[in-house]
């Protein structure tokens, strides 16, 4: 089990700011299709990963990283600002 994380408009179309996900992926591109092919809305939120950031244990990496092990795996969109 592992807990994902959600951010801004990732959370909003999810409906969701965390869940508990039980899952035999090994990367998160592999999690992302899983989640996809939950529901609609998972499918909507993760439709274009180009305007997605990840992180694995709070580190900032891509969607072919490893996944194996992690306790927690977050999802937000390109950060901002000055």
């Amino acid at each position: 089990m592992m807990d994902v994380l959600y951010f801004a408009w990732v959370r909003e179309r999810i409906g969701l700011p965390r869940e508990r996900v039980e899952t035999e992926a090994q990367t998160v591109r592999a999690l992302v299709e899983e989640l996809r092919a939950r529901e609609d809305r998972y499918d909507l939120a993760f439709s274009d990963l180009s305007a997605l950031r990840v992180a694995v244990d709070q580190k900032l990496t891509d969607f072919d990283a490893s996944i194996a092990g992690a306790r927690e795996v977050a999802f937000f969109p390109p950060m901002t600002g000055g």
